[in-house]
């Protein structure tokens, strides 16, 4: 019987969990025993009666929990003195960034810890569980909208009341992934006039779907890779969308950034002089700004008030939602490990041969 472990995480900067209940029970149902640390999801609501009712057991420490687990589910990346009590070629799944996780990701490989980053699922359609990026992109993008909504202070829909006319906010969406389209949906459901720009062309047709208006430069090629995510656009298209943007940045009230390339810099897109053409009491909502951020200004978890236009960015904004993200989170890493899982056998069978193992396995040092 294999072992399966999870532990809190820091909570001060991440409040989703990794194993809920229903996860739980999936798990004892392939005959693995699940091991968690006391009080695993109190800060959610959830008891840890609820968990020993599906089958987990739980220890007092952490450390215990690491030490006896050979299968250790997380969020984040452990710290330093988490590592120290992770077994010896054990195996780690979660959603870890490899750039910024260096140090501890190579002292892992050094125990001879298998990695798994559910970051680098590829985009087929039998990793489509498993996809974490996609879950949890869905509930940021949602979330954006209704903090900048908050913080607009002003009526999204138009309203016609006998006082007078209130016009429709108008809402700019950049970048059309997972994030992007559910924002565009959200913005579209309170009643904005919403537009999106990507540098996928391919996006078109999503957006418009949605009830948005695709906007682009003249000539645009469709910048993806073969994989669906964005790559590097030309210096051309740069200089053309800029110029598309300083137009578009003084007509709307609210523009949501949500641009990103896998295992690079976020793009800067909106620059200070666009911020600075904005109407007082616009928003800019950066969801790239953990990964150096799409507008200038942005700073995680801080409100910068620029001539009236207020930049804001969350570290984690998943930790609003943190209930919802986790049941999804959970379930993302429950496939995974069914995919691992070799029901004749009943037990773990890492092959190289299958796409999504070899795709989302660290096995080198940075």
């Amino acid at each position: 019987m294999k072992i399966i472990g999870s532990v809190k995480e820091d909570l001060d900067t991440e409040k989703r969990i990794s194993v809920t209940p229903e996860t739980i029970k999936k798990f004892t149902d392939l005959n693995f025993s699940v091991l968690l640390e006391k009080n695993y999801a109190g800060h959610l609501g959830i008891t840890d009666e609820e968990y020993k009712n599906n089958g987990a057991n739980l220890y007092s420490s952490a450390k215990e929990v690491l030490e006896k687990s050979e299968i250790i589910l997380r969020v984040n990346c452990p710290s330093n003195n988490e590592i120290n009590s992770i077994k010896d070629k054990s195996i780690l799944i979660g959603q870890f960034d490899h750039l910024p996780n260096k140090e501890i990701i190579n002292k892992l490989i050094k125990k001879g810890v298998k990695i798994f980053s559910l970051n680098l699922l590829p985009r087929i359609t039998r990793a489509q569980s498993m996809d974490v990026l996609s879950s949890q992109a869905n509930l940021a993008g949602y979330r954006a909208v209704i903090e900048s909504v908050e913080e607009f202070g002003k009526a999204v829909p138009m309203m016609m009341t006998a006082a007078g006319t209130i016009t429709p906010a108008k809402i700019l969406v950049i970048g059309a992934g997972v994030a992007g389209l559910q924002a565009i949906a959200t913005a579209k459901r309170l009643g904005a006039i919403v537009s999106a720009t990507d540098i996928r062309t391919v996006a078109k047709e999503q957006v418009e779907s949605l009830g948005g208006k695709f906007l682009t430069v003249e000539g645009a090629e469709n910048f993806e890779t073969s994989g669906g995510y964005a790559k590097e656009a030309s210096e051309d298209f740069k200089k053309k969308q800029a110029e598309l943007l300083k137009n578009l940045a003084k007509r709307n009230d609210i523009i949501i950034c949500t641009a990103l390339i896998p295992g690079k810099k976020a793009p800067r897109i909106i620059s200070e002089e666009m911020v600075k053409s904005m109407k007082s009491g616009s928003i800019i909502y950066d969801l790239a700004v953990n990964h150096g951020g799409n507008s200038a200004f942005s700073q995680a978890d801080k409100v910068n008030v620029i001539n009236g236009v207020k930049v804001m960015g969350a570290k984690n904004i998943l930790n609003k939602l943190a209930l919802t993200a986790s049941s999804l989170y959970a379930k993302n890493l429950f496939s995974f490990v069914n995919n691992l899982y070799d029901k004749e056998k009943k037990d773990i069978y890492i092959n190289q041969e299958d796409e999504i193992i070899s795709k989302t396995l660290i096995i080198k040092e940075f």
